[in-house]
């Protein structure tokens, strides 16, 4: 059976891209559909991305409005819902009737630079006041709180000595294009899953060391960066 999936995006729509363009090349091998994109902004480049691909596009009228939500997703059918670049907190009443269900990309490795307000350039900034040498893209499910779900994957990313916000923004953006794809077919199929502990079984290893996990960066395509990934989530 094939998963219908709603993207939830407020921007641009590139991590929506990678969904898309993953989907498509799997072709009929694919385990999911995306079948629904909404955002909280109507003018955001996300919806225009899906109208381009023949999927249905709306702008919510009330972000917090959690029963309209959870209507909506309903009469879609709705198996999965992902976070793509989705700045507003989803309601309670959705995170509850998709428990386990909604996924989310941020852009460092959690749970270290997350929580409110953390999103965008201000992690980047955040990370590099911090010193830190490492950062990355997390994929996680999604609680009633900010960026405090259990982390599904995560991919290491380097911290250079001459990064800028917007350098190293570019640099986690390709991991995250990388990575969200193959974690929502994860999901989409059945193979992520979470115990009684909190810890999560995703067919693979959850969270590749930084001292371990090939580095995206030494790889010069993204063909060859892709396998890196698959290899390591067993896809």
């Amino acid at each position: 059976m094939t998963a219908r999936i709603a993207v939830l995006a407020s921007g641009g729509g590139t991590n929506l891209q990678a969904i898309l363009d993953y989907q498509a090349r799997l072709g009929p091998a694919r385990g999911f559909d995306v079948a629904l994109v909404a955002s909280n902004r109507p003018q955001a480049g996300a919806l225009d991305r899906a109208r381009a691909c023949g999927v249905e596009a709306l702008a919510l009228d009330d972000h917090a409005d959690g029963t309209a939500l959870v209507r909506l997703l309903d009469e879609r059918g709705v198996d999965l819902v992902v976070l793509a670049g989705y700045l507003k907190l989803v309601p309670p009443a959705v995170v509850r009737r998709w428990s386990r269900r909604i996924i989310n990309v941020h852009p460092a490795l959690l749970p270290a630079f997350g929580g409110p307000g953390m999103y965008g350039r201000r992690v980047h900034e955040a990370v590099l006041r911090s010193g830190a040498r490492v950062s990355g893209a997390t994929v996680h499910f999604v609680d009633e709180e900010y960026d405090r779900g259990p982390i599904i994957a995560q991919w290491p990313v380097p911290v250079l000595y001459h990064d800028t916000p917007e350098s190293l923004a570019a640099r986690v953006l390709r991991a995250e294009h990388l990575l969200l794809p193959r974690v929502v077919a994860l999901a989409a199929a059945g193979r992520v899953s979470v115990d009684g502990a909190g810890r999560v079984d995703a067919g693979g290893p959850p969270a590749p060391r930084s001292d371990s996990a090939p580095d995206l960066f030494a790889l010069d395509d993204d063909a060859a960066a892709a396998i890196a990934i698959e290899r390591a989530l067993r896809l």
